[in-house]
């Protein structure tokens, strides 16, 4: 089980966006990579297509799972999420400050 998860409020510990908080949209667990929405954007050049014409495009490109922390949607501050075993043998992140389940 991971920290961050889809529809996440995070918010970017270094680089060029440090600071901002925003929301992850994909989350690559085998490369530890996230994709954060308005994050670390890129330009790509993209050939015209049938459908589509070409240019260079800007779109979000994936950082580092350890550069963003989590944010708890109760108390709103950064968090490390601990993890707790349901009584049906579940787990399920909690905030260590505030102790409200993150679902």
């Amino acid at each position: 089980m991971f920290n961050i998860k889809k529809k996440d409020r995070v918010v970017v510990l270094s680089g060029k966006d440090k600071g901002k908080k925003s929301e992850v949209l994909d989350v690559f667990p085998d490369k530890g990579k996230v994709i954060v929405s308005k994050v670390n954007f890129v330009k790509k050049h993209v050939k015209p297509t049938q459908k589509d014409i070409g240019g260079i495009c800007e779109k979000e490109a994936p950082i580092v799972m350890s550069k963003v922390m989590l944010i708890c949607p109760k108390c709103e501050q950064t968090i490390r999420p601990k993890f707790d075993k349901l009584s049906d043998g579940g787990k399920v992140r909690m905030c260590r400050k505030c102790g409200e389940m993150i679902i």
